[in-house]
């Protein structure tokens, strides 16, 4: 475990203090990765992104962002999305299957071989294809993998669970005692809106996450991040950002502003430099401790799904079980 978590060994052979027969009888019964790298991009802001395939043909994308000190994971929960957000490359094709605790959690490692021996992987959030708290079980066993100090050992307050807001989901996670970052994916200040661009908004109010997040703070002590992708013409007017900052100030959290990385398909654009701007001194204006995050691998296929969908992965395998898009 010392191997392959700490030291990041990329196969038996390099586990030197095991014995040579034993080492061959481990590659041969026990993998110590089960994806195969099919599609790798580098951007030049240092972002990479890789596209890997699992055994049964489904594919899923981890990537490596670095920004000063830090590198950070962000990998994939399913294999596609069942949410299919209106602006979203990641549910294009529908859900396809669940990714396991251990494909979760070899993703951060393959991110991890992208790093250097001087620059540790040192973050990980849970903001790639699918909906982390949709597959529940698995999430949190890749949580205590990723957290374990016999694991791969990242700090819990340096791992980031990103949803869409399943309320029921979001307590459990509160209730399971662990100091890791909750980010609500609102998208939008009010249900009629959050509706037209998130499908599965129909399943919870906002009022309704309010006190998921409220109650996710009481048990945790940690802020809930909200992130909000501004849709050029849709959720980015001053109207707008004057409603997002009445939601947030009725829970602790701070404001993660996206600018929209447009995917060819959706009708969506990316909303102005200086609208985007504007609706940040607005929230800023009412008191929100509120950012506009920076845009990482826009030459790259930045939005989730993409690379998936360029390289044609369309998990063919999985269609001919006759899996179906739930």
């Amino acid at each position: 475990m010392e191997w392959v978590y700490r030291l990041s060994a990329p196969d038996y052979e390099d586990m030197t203090n095991l014995p040579k027969a034993l080492r061959k009888r481990l590659a041969d019964d026990v993998p110590l990765y089960r994806s195969r790298i099919i599609g790798k991009q580098e951007s030049q802001d240092g972002t990479t992104k890789l596209l890997l395939k699992w055994p049964n043909g489904a594919t899923s994308e981890c990537v490596l962002i670095p920004e000063g000190p830090r590198r950070t994971a962000c990998i994939s929960s399913q294999v596609g999305c069942p949410v299919k957000c209106t602006f979203c490359a990641s549910g294009m094709g529908g859900l396809k299957r669940q990714l396991s605790a251990s494909e979760i959690v070899e993703q951060a490692m393959r991110v991890r071989q992208l790093c250097d021996d001087a620059e540790h992987l040192s973050n990980v959030v849970f903001m790639g294809l699918g909906e982390p708290l949709a597959n529940y079980d698995a999430t949190v066993r890749a949580l205590c993998i990723i957290n374990a100090e016999w694991g791969m050992a990242i700090g819990a307050r340096k791992i980031t669970v990103s949803t869409v807001g399943l309320p029921k989901h979001m307590r459990n996670l509160a209730d399971e005692g662990m100091q890791i970052t909750l980010a609500l994916s609102l998208h939008a200040p009010t249900d009629g809106l959050r509706r037209e661009i998130i499908p599965w908004a129909k399943r919870a109010t906002i009022d309704s996450l309010i006190e998921a997040c409220r109650y996710y703070f009481e048990r945790t002590g940690r802020e809930v991040t909200l992130e909000y992708v501004l849709l050029g013409e849709v959720n980015d007017g001053d109207q707008h950002a004057r409603q997002l900052a009445e939601v947030a100030k009725q829970m602790r959290s701070n404001v993660n502003l996206i600018s929209y990385n447009p995917v060819e398909g959706l009708p969506h654009r990316r909303t102005s430099r200086d609208v985007a701007q504007r609706f940040l001194n607005t929230l800023r204006s009412a008191g929100i401790n509120a950012h506009l995050r920076p845009s990482r691998g826009l030459d790259i296929d930045a939005a989730c799904g993409q690379l998936r969908r360029r390289e044609g992965t369309t998990d063919e395998a999985l269609d001919r079980e006759g899996i179906p898009n739930e």
